[in-house]
Protein backbone atom coordinates (compact mmCIF):
# COMPACT_ATOMS: atom_id res chain seq x y z
CA UNK A 1 0.00 0.00 0.00
CA UNK A 2 1.09 3.53 -0.40
CA UNK A 3 1.33 5.51 2.54
CA UNK A 4 -1.46 7.56 3.53
CA UNK A 5 -0.88 11.50 4.11
CA UNK A 6 -1.19 12.12 7.94
CA UNK A 7 -4.71 12.37 9.05
CA UNK A 8 -4.40 16.94 9.48
CA UNK A 9 -5.35 17.13 13.87
CA UNK A 10 -8.50 19.09 14.58
CA UNK A 11 -7.63 22.91 15.45
CA UNK A 12 -4.79 22.80 13.50
CA UNK A 13 -3.95 24.20 9.50
CA UNK A 14 -2.36 22.63 6.67
CA UNK A 15 -0.06 24.54 4.68
CA UNK A 16 -2.37 24.28 2.05
CA UNK A 17 -5.24 25.56 4.35
CA UNK A 18 -3.27 28.62 5.47
CA UNK A 19 -2.13 29.26 1.58
CA UNK A 20 -5.86 29.59 0.98
CA UNK A 21 -7.24 31.12 3.37
CA UNK A 22 -4.44 33.93 3.10
CA UNK A 23 -5.05 34.18 -0.93
CA UNK A 24 -8.67 34.58 0.27
CA UNK A 25 -8.10 37.31 2.49
CA UNK A 26 -6.00 38.60 -0.06
CA UNK A 27 -8.49 38.73 -2.61
CA UNK A 28 -11.11 40.38 -0.01
CA UNK A 29 -8.67 43.00 0.91
CA UNK A 30 -8.44 44.04 -3.08
CA UNK A 31 -12.09 44.12 -3.37
CA UNK A 32 -12.84 46.11 0.04
CA UNK A 33 -9.81 48.74 -1.28
CA UNK A 34 -11.33 48.81 -4.69
CA UNK A 35 -14.61 49.75 -3.25
CA UNK A 36 -13.06 52.83 -1.01
CA UNK A 37 -10.94 53.94 -3.69
CA UNK A 38 -14.31 54.07 -5.64
CA UNK A 39 -16.55 56.03 -2.63
CA UNK A 40 -13.13 58.15 -2.13
CA UNK A 41 -13.19 59.56 -5.40
CA UNK A 42 -17.63 59.19 -5.75
CA UNK A 43 -18.53 62.20 -7.94
CA UNK A 44 -21.70 64.41 -6.34
CA UNK A 45 -23.17 66.19 -8.85
CA UNK A 46 -26.41 67.93 -10.12
CA UNK A 47 -27.72 69.35 -13.83
CA UNK A 48 -28.58 73.43 -13.62
CA UNK A 49 -28.97 74.03 -17.39
CA UNK A 50 -31.65 76.00 -16.33
CA UNK A 51 -29.62 78.43 -13.71
CA UNK A 52 -28.53 80.97 -16.59
CA UNK A 53 -32.13 81.98 -18.12
CA UNK A 54 -33.30 81.77 -14.40
CA UNK A 55 -30.36 84.55 -13.62
CA UNK A 56 -31.20 86.52 -16.96
CA UNK A 57 -35.04 86.61 -15.19
CA UNK A 58 -34.19 87.96 -12.26
CA UNK A 59 -33.90 84.87 -9.89
CA UNK A 60 -31.34 84.34 -7.46
CA UNK A 61 -30.73 81.82 -4.19
CA UNK A 62 -30.18 81.86 -0.89
CA UNK A 63 -27.89 79.26 0.93
CA UNK A 64 -29.48 77.52 4.22
CA UNK A 65 -28.62 80.61 6.24
CA UNK A 66 -30.70 82.78 4.43
CA UNK A 67 -27.28 85.07 2.44
CA UNK A 68 -28.04 85.53 -1.00
CA UNK A 69 -24.96 83.58 -2.60
CA UNK A 70 -23.48 82.59 -5.83
CA UNK A 71 -25.47 78.93 -6.66
CA UNK A 72 -22.41 77.44 -7.63
CA UNK A 73 -20.61 78.17 -4.29
CA UNK A 74 -23.91 77.01 -2.43
CA UNK A 75 -23.96 73.85 -4.20
CA UNK A 76 -19.60 73.11 -2.96
CA UNK A 77 -20.78 73.82 0.07
CA UNK A 78 -22.77 70.31 0.23
CA UNK A 79 -20.15 68.75 -1.66
CA UNK A 80 -21.25 68.92 -5.19
CA UNK A 81 -18.17 68.43 -7.45
CA UNK A 82 -19.37 68.35 -10.38
CA UNK A 83 -21.95 70.17 -13.11
CA UNK A 84 -24.08 68.29 -16.24
CA UNK A 85 -25.35 71.07 -19.23
CA UNK A 86 -27.63 69.95 -21.80
CA UNK A 87 -27.19 71.41 -25.21
CA UNK A 88 -29.74 71.55 -27.79
CA UNK A 89 -29.09 71.67 -32.00
CA UNK A 90 -31.48 74.77 -32.65
CA UNK A 91 -33.37 75.60 -29.58
CA UNK A 92 -35.89 78.04 -29.51
CA UNK A 93 -35.52 81.12 -27.00
CA UNK A 94 -38.07 79.86 -24.19
CA UNK A 95 -36.84 80.38 -20.81
CA UNK A 96 -37.81 76.64 -19.60
CA UNK A 97 -37.94 74.61 -22.93
CA UNK A 98 -35.41 76.55 -25.58
CA UNK A 99 -32.03 78.20 -25.01
CA UNK A 100 -28.71 75.69 -24.23
CA UNK A 101 -27.77 75.92 -27.27
CA UNK A 102 -23.79 75.46 -27.39
CA UNK A 103 -22.53 78.76 -27.16
CA UNK A 104 -24.42 79.27 -23.94
CA UNK A 105 -23.46 75.79 -22.62
CA UNK A 106 -19.81 77.16 -23.23
CA UNK A 107 -20.05 80.13 -21.54
CA UNK A 108 -21.97 79.07 -18.28
CA UNK A 109 -18.92 75.98 -18.21
CA UNK A 110 -16.67 78.53 -17.69
CA UNK A 111 -17.85 79.88 -14.89
CA UNK A 112 -18.41 75.87 -13.38
CA UNK A 113 -15.04 75.23 -14.45
CA UNK A 114 -13.83 78.70 -13.01
CA UNK A 115 -15.60 77.13 -9.58
CA UNK A 116 -13.07 74.06 -9.40
CA UNK A 117 -16.20 71.69 -10.85
CA UNK A 118 -15.88 69.06 -13.35
CA UNK A 119 -18.41 69.22 -16.56
CA UNK A 120 -20.29 66.58 -18.08
CA UNK A 121 -22.26 67.47 -21.12
CA UNK A 122 -25.44 66.21 -22.07
CA UNK A 123 -26.56 66.32 -26.06
CA UNK A 124 -29.94 65.65 -26.47
CA UNK A 125 -29.73 65.30 -30.43
CA UNK A 126 -33.36 67.49 -30.62
CA UNK A 127 -34.01 71.51 -31.03
CA UNK A 128 -35.96 70.06 -27.30
CA UNK A 129 -36.41 68.20 -24.85
CA UNK A 130 -35.49 64.30 -25.66
CA UNK A 131 -36.17 61.48 -23.32
CA UNK A 132 -37.38 57.98 -22.62
CA UNK A 133 -40.44 58.95 -24.10
CA UNK A 134 -39.87 61.08 -26.97
CA UNK A 135 -36.47 60.90 -29.30
CA UNK A 136 -36.98 63.43 -32.29
CA UNK A 137 -34.54 64.53 -34.36
CA UNK A 138 -33.79 68.44 -35.31
CA UNK A 139 -36.13 70.31 -37.16
CA UNK A 140 -33.23 70.26 -39.76
CA UNK A 141 -32.77 66.61 -40.26
CA UNK A 142 -35.62 65.74 -40.39
CA UNK A 143 -36.10 64.37 -43.74
CA UNK A 144 -32.51 63.04 -43.69
CA UNK A 145 -31.64 59.79 -44.96
CA UNK A 146 -29.68 57.41 -42.42
CA UNK A 147 -26.26 58.45 -44.56
CA UNK A 148 -26.65 61.91 -43.93
CA UNK A 149 -27.91 62.03 -40.93
CA UNK A 150 -24.87 60.28 -39.83
CA UNK A 151 -22.97 63.05 -41.84
CA UNK A 152 -24.71 65.86 -39.89
CA UNK A 153 -24.29 64.18 -36.77
CA UNK A 154 -20.36 63.89 -37.37
CA UNK A 155 -20.35 67.21 -38.52
CA UNK A 156 -22.75 68.86 -35.66
CA UNK A 157 -20.64 66.49 -32.63
CA UNK A 158 -17.14 68.01 -33.79
CA UNK A 159 -17.92 71.48 -34.71
CA UNK A 160 -20.15 71.60 -30.83
CA UNK A 161 -16.68 69.95 -29.10
CA UNK A 162 -15.17 72.15 -31.03
CA UNK A 163 -16.16 75.29 -29.36
CA UNK A 164 -16.08 73.81 -25.77
CA UNK A 165 -12.32 73.27 -27.01
CA UNK A 166 -11.66 76.57 -27.90
CA UNK A 167 -13.70 77.74 -24.70
CA UNK A 168 -11.23 75.66 -22.48
CA UNK A 169 -14.47 73.71 -21.02
CA UNK A 170 -13.83 70.45 -22.35
CA UNK A 171 -16.14 67.97 -20.49
CA UNK A 172 -14.99 65.20 -18.56
CA UNK A 173 -17.88 63.12 -19.50
CA UNK A 174 -20.26 63.52 -22.63
CA UNK A 175 -23.42 61.85 -22.86
CA UNK A 176 -23.99 61.19 -26.46
CA UNK A 177 -28.02 60.76 -26.18
CA UNK A 178 -30.27 61.41 -23.47
CA UNK A 179 -32.15 58.77 -21.66
CA UNK A 180 -32.01 56.42 -25.26
CA UNK A 181 -33.59 53.54 -24.41
CA UNK A 182 -35.65 53.76 -27.72
CA UNK A 183 -33.30 54.80 -30.04
CA UNK A 184 -32.16 58.27 -31.30
CA UNK A 185 -33.64 60.90 -34.03
CA UNK A 186 -36.33 58.32 -34.74
CA UNK A 187 -37.14 56.46 -36.56
CA UNK A 188 -33.91 56.89 -38.73
CA UNK A 189 -32.10 55.71 -35.18
CA UNK A 190 -34.56 53.02 -33.45
CA UNK A 191 -33.97 50.73 -31.28
CA UNK A 192 -35.38 48.64 -33.70
CA UNK A 193 -32.79 49.34 -36.29
CA UNK A 194 -29.80 48.72 -34.46
CA UNK A 195 -27.20 49.00 -36.98
CA UNK A 196 -28.61 52.72 -38.10
CA UNK A 197 -28.71 53.22 -34.18
CA UNK A 198 -25.06 51.80 -33.84
CA UNK A 199 -23.90 54.22 -36.64
CA UNK A 200 -25.16 57.23 -35.56
CA UNK A 201 -23.68 56.52 -32.18
CA UNK A 202 -20.41 55.45 -33.06
CA UNK A 203 -20.39 59.00 -35.52
CA UNK A 204 -20.81 60.77 -32.13
CA UNK A 205 -18.33 58.89 -30.45
CA UNK A 206 -15.77 59.49 -32.89
CA UNK A 207 -16.18 62.93 -33.15
CA UNK A 208 -15.85 63.61 -29.51
CA UNK A 209 -12.81 61.24 -29.20
CA UNK A 210 -11.47 63.21 -31.96
CA UNK A 211 -11.62 66.71 -30.02
CA UNK A 212 -11.33 65.91 -26.73
CA UNK A 213 -9.55 62.23 -26.78
CA UNK A 214 -9.59 62.21 -22.42
CA UNK A 215 -13.55 62.36 -22.16
CA UNK A 216 -15.61 59.66 -21.39
CA UNK A 217 -18.53 58.81 -23.44
CA UNK A 218 -21.59 57.58 -22.01
CA UNK A 219 -24.40 55.69 -23.26
CA UNK A 220 -27.58 57.27 -21.14
CA UNK A 221 -30.92 54.86 -20.54
CA UNK A 222 -33.41 55.76 -18.33
CA UNK A 223 -35.85 53.21 -15.49
CA UNK A 224 -33.19 50.53 -15.37
CA UNK A 225 -35.65 48.70 -12.89
CA UNK A 226 -36.88 47.23 -16.56
CA UNK A 227 -33.90 45.08 -17.25
CA UNK A 228 -35.45 43.53 -20.48
CA UNK A 229 -35.60 47.12 -21.69
CA UNK A 230 -31.90 48.04 -20.56
CA UNK A 231 -30.79 44.13 -21.76
CA UNK A 232 -32.51 44.93 -25.28
CA UNK A 233 -30.62 47.87 -25.76
CA UNK A 234 -27.29 47.01 -25.20
CA UNK A 235 -27.22 43.36 -26.63
CA UNK A 236 -28.61 45.31 -29.82
CA UNK A 237 -25.81 47.98 -29.26
CA UNK A 238 -22.68 45.93 -29.01
CA UNK A 239 -23.30 43.34 -30.92
CA UNK A 240 -22.96 45.85 -33.71
CA UNK A 241 -19.67 47.40 -32.86
CA UNK A 242 -21.46 49.97 -30.80
CA UNK A 243 -18.77 52.20 -28.81
CA UNK A 244 -18.67 53.78 -25.15
CA UNK A 245 -17.10 54.08 -22.32
CA UNK A 246 -19.24 54.46 -19.11
CA UNK A 247 -22.80 53.27 -19.11
CA UNK A 248 -25.09 55.82 -17.49
CA UNK A 249 -28.84 55.86 -16.25
CA UNK A 250 -31.59 57.86 -15.01
CA UNK A 251 -33.80 56.77 -11.81
CA UNK A 252 -36.26 58.66 -9.71
CA UNK A 253 -37.20 55.65 -7.72
CA UNK A 254 -38.38 55.97 -3.79
CA UNK A 255 -35.31 54.73 -0.97
CA UNK A 256 -36.46 51.07 -0.67
CA UNK A 257 -36.05 50.24 -4.58
CA UNK A 258 -32.40 52.24 -4.27
CA UNK A 259 -31.07 48.74 -4.12
CA UNK A 260 -32.68 46.54 -6.26
CA UNK A 261 -32.01 49.64 -8.96
CA UNK A 262 -28.57 50.13 -8.26
CA UNK A 263 -28.24 46.62 -8.58
CA UNK A 264 -29.49 46.66 -11.78
CA UNK A 265 -27.06 49.26 -13.16
CA UNK A 266 -24.20 47.64 -11.66
CA UNK A 267 -25.51 44.07 -13.80
CA UNK A 268 -25.66 45.81 -17.00
CA UNK A 269 -22.46 47.34 -16.23
CA UNK A 270 -20.62 44.41 -15.43
CA UNK A 271 -22.03 42.33 -18.19
CA UNK A 272 -20.31 44.75 -20.86
CA UNK A 273 -16.78 45.59 -18.93
CA UNK A 274 -17.98 49.15 -18.24
CA UNK A 275 -18.07 51.46 -15.08
CA UNK A 276 -21.38 53.10 -14.23
CA UNK A 277 -22.87 56.46 -12.84
CA UNK A 278 -26.47 57.40 -11.99
CA UNK A 279 -26.80 60.87 -14.02
CA UNK A 280 -29.85 61.53 -12.68
CA UNK A 281 -32.21 61.52 -9.55
CA UNK A 282 -34.77 64.09 -8.53
CA UNK A 283 -37.75 63.66 -5.84
CA UNK A 284 -40.67 65.71 -5.30
CA UNK A 285 -39.84 69.04 -3.55
CA UNK A 286 -42.70 69.34 -1.50
CA UNK A 287 -42.04 65.65 0.34
CA UNK A 288 -38.35 66.37 1.09
CA UNK A 289 -38.11 64.64 4.05
CA UNK A 290 -38.53 61.18 1.77
CA UNK A 291 -36.72 62.85 -1.31
CA UNK A 292 -33.55 63.08 1.36
CA UNK A 293 -33.82 59.48 2.33
CA UNK A 294 -34.19 58.68 -1.22
CA UNK A 295 -31.20 60.26 -2.12
CA UNK A 296 -29.61 58.92 1.09
CA UNK A 297 -30.25 55.52 0.15
CA UNK A 298 -29.27 55.88 -3.56
CA UNK A 299 -25.87 57.14 -2.78
CA UNK A 300 -25.23 54.75 -0.37
CA UNK A 301 -26.51 51.87 -2.91
CA UNK A 302 -23.99 53.53 -5.98
CA UNK A 303 -21.07 53.58 -3.05
CA UNK A 304 -21.23 49.75 -2.08
CA UNK A 305 -21.67 48.70 -6.32
CA UNK A 306 -18.83 50.72 -7.65
CA UNK A 307 -20.93 53.15 -9.03
CA UNK A 308 -18.64 56.31 -9.65
CA UNK A 309 -21.14 59.07 -9.23
CA UNK A 310 -24.77 60.56 -8.58
CA UNK A 311 -26.26 63.91 -10.98
CA UNK A 312 -28.95 65.69 -9.06
CA UNK A 313 -31.63 67.32 -11.97
CA UNK A 314 -32.52 70.39 -11.96
CA UNK A 315 -32.21 71.12 -7.67
CA UNK A 316 -32.16 74.67 -8.07
CA UNK A 317 -35.69 74.98 -10.22
CA UNK A 318 -38.05 77.56 -8.44
CA UNK A 319 -41.51 78.15 -9.56
CA UNK A 320 -42.63 80.01 -11.12
CA UNK A 321 -40.18 79.75 -13.73
CA UNK A 322 -41.23 76.14 -14.09
CA UNK A 323 -43.70 74.04 -12.66
CA UNK A 324 -41.06 71.17 -12.15
CA UNK A 325 -42.02 70.57 -9.11
CA UNK A 326 -38.57 67.78 -8.23
CA UNK A 327 -36.02 70.27 -7.84
CA UNK A 328 -34.42 70.88 -4.12
CA UNK A 329 -35.14 74.61 -3.05
CA UNK A 330 -37.71 76.60 -1.57
CA UNK A 331 -39.62 78.55 -4.04
CA UNK A 332 -40.85 81.06 -1.01
CA UNK A 333 -37.24 81.33 0.88
CA UNK A 334 -35.04 80.49 -1.80
CA UNK A 335 -33.43 78.40 0.66
CA UNK A 336 -32.35 74.69 0.14
CA UNK A 337 -34.50 72.54 1.42
CA UNK A 338 -33.81 69.21 3.21
CA UNK A 339 -33.26 67.03 0.25
CA UNK A 340 -29.83 68.99 0.12
CA UNK A 341 -28.49 67.81 3.32
CA UNK A 342 -28.30 63.75 1.70
CA UNK A 343 -25.65 64.47 -0.18
CA UNK A 344 -23.69 65.63 3.17
CA UNK A 345 -25.41 62.51 4.96
CA UNK A 346 -24.08 59.36 2.59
Amino acid sequence: MSPQPPTPVAGRFTRRTLLKATTATAVAFAELETLAAAAASFVKGVDISWAPQMEARGYSWKNAGGQTQDLLTILKGYGITAVCLRTFVNPSNDPANGHCGINEVAAFAKRVKAAGMSIMLDYMFGDTWNSVGVQNPPAAWRNMSYSQMRTAMSTYVNQTMTVMKNNDVLPTWVQIGNEINSGICRPVGSVSSPAQLTGLLNAAYDQVKAVSPNSTVCIHLAQPQKYDVMTTFFSRFAANGGKWDMSVFSSYGSADLAAGIVGNMKRISDAYGKPFLQSEFGGRVDRASSTQASLVAYIKALKTNGGQGMFYWEPECMSPFTGYNMGAWDSSSKRPTAIMNGFTQA
